[in-house]
């Protein structure tokens, strides 16, 4: 599973049982999810370090190989030759 993915279900889940907890106090339903969102927030702080490290790393992979991409494209459209063959998908088909 993506860790963004995971990230996310456990935010999600986080403030889900907090305010779960939360419905058993004489509160109103707007004050009671406002106060679960602090208090998961929190809590996701600490209790989700390590998938929120995971999608950090995910996202700066993607981040790096769209830098990448963007570079070789750049340099393909200023004429650098070996630079337009790495991403020229027919550049290994030979023609018929």
């Amino acid at each position: 599973m993506s860790p963004a993915i995971k990230y996310t279900l456990g935010r999600v889940g986080l403030f889900v049982l907090v305010l779960g907890a939360l419905s058993f106090a004489p509160l109103n339903l707007l004050v009671a999810g406002m106060i679960a969102i602090v208090v998961s927030a929190v809590a996701s702080y600490f209790l989700l370090a390590k998938w929120r490290n995971e999608m950090n790393e995910q996202l700066v992979g993607v981040a790096t190989r769209r830098k990448a991409e963007k570079d070789r494209l750049r340099a393909a459209l200023a004429g650098d030759e070996d630079a337009a063959a790495q991403g020229d998908r027919a550049a290994g088909e030979k023609p018929a």
